[in-house]
């Protein structure tokens, strides 16, 4: 296979994400940038645009229309059903799925201190372990959203996205796992192409990284279960032992971070675990009670 085209969105980590991709592919890549609505109205909150979607039509158009060949994502991005005709082909070895705190750390942040994120997800987890903290919206890309770290006492943004651009040494803090639980999908990246293109799906099968995708497939299992996203305090975030088996933790809040609901589960079977720790999580924990108020 000469060449390759992948849509990407225009901002400086979806270029990195994408050279990344074409570099593990091994062949020539063009990229096609598009601009999303996520890009567009970076002044409205993540949540009231409609949450998971907004970055990724525009992009999922561009493969479905043949404008390119395969499709470059965050896979936190991504809804958790691809669309009819694309195929999520490969999942490369996922990155750091933990979240990072830019100003302080988190033992050091004041009294009332307030903290810029845009997530619901990171406000309701920060609130339930300090429900003194004050919260205002951040959007933009990265750079953008680094350049007003000033503004707050921390902001919250994905590690792997700081260390994908160079800027690590800007974290104050890494946030374990046990005090906040990743959205779906955080620090891997997902390429989707065309269900029908044979020759794509196999050059892309080719890095694909096994216990990455089993890890994303769980997470991602029980996002479609619970039917949640950006726009609700959700989250989850799965490990592959050596041996394959899945470990998911998920959580289920309330925006002001007053109740939430979590467990663990594991199993060999991604799908399967996603979707029982999703019923737990709903029917025996109370979170379906729990999403119909929020919604």
């Amino acid at each position: 296979m000469a060449s390759l085209r992948a849509v990407t969105r225009g901002s400086r980590l979806a270029r990195l994400q994408t050279d990344l991709v074409a570099e593990l592919l091994g062949v020539e890549v063009e990229p096609v940038v598009v601009d999303t609505q996520g890009d567009r109205q970076t002044d409205v909150p993540i949540w009231e645009l409609g949450g998971r979607g907004v970055f990724v039509k525009e992009v999922q158009a561009a493969v479905l229309d043949g404008r390119a060949d395969f499709a470059v994502h965050s896979a936190k991005d991504l809804p958790s059903s691809t669309p009819d005709g694309l195929m999520l082909a490969s999942v490369p070895q996922r990155a750091d799925a933990r979240d990072a705190l830019v100003g302080r750390r988190f033992e050091a942040l004041p009294a009332g201190a307030r903290i810029g994120t845009g997530s619901v997800r990171r406000r309701a987890q920060l609130a339930w372990l300090r429900p003194d903290l004050t919260f205002a919206g951040l959007r933009g890309n990265m750079d953008t959203r680094l350049s007003k770290a000033n503004d707050f006492a921390a902001i919250v943004v994905a590690a792997a996205a700081l260390d994908r651009l160079g800027r690590m040494s800007e974290v104050a803090e890494v946030l374990p796992t046990g005090a906040m639980v990743p959205q779906v999908g955080q620090g891997a990246l997902a390429v989707e192409c065309r269900a029908d293109d044979h020759d794509t799906l196999a050059a892309l099968a080719a890095i694909e990284h096994g216990p990455s995708r089993r890890a994303v497939d769980a997470e991602r299992a029980w996002l479609a279960e619970v039917g949640g996203g950006c726009d609700l305090p959700v989250g989850a975030h799965a490990t592959v032992d050596p041996g394959g088996r899945i470990t998911l933790t998920a959580v289920i809040g309330t925006p002001d971070g007053r109740v939430m609901l979590r467990d663990t589960d594991a199993g060999d079977d991604p799908v399967e675990l996603g979707r029982r720790l999703a019923r737990h999580l709903l029917d025996d924990a109370g979170g379906s009670s729990l999403l119909e108020d929020l919604r």
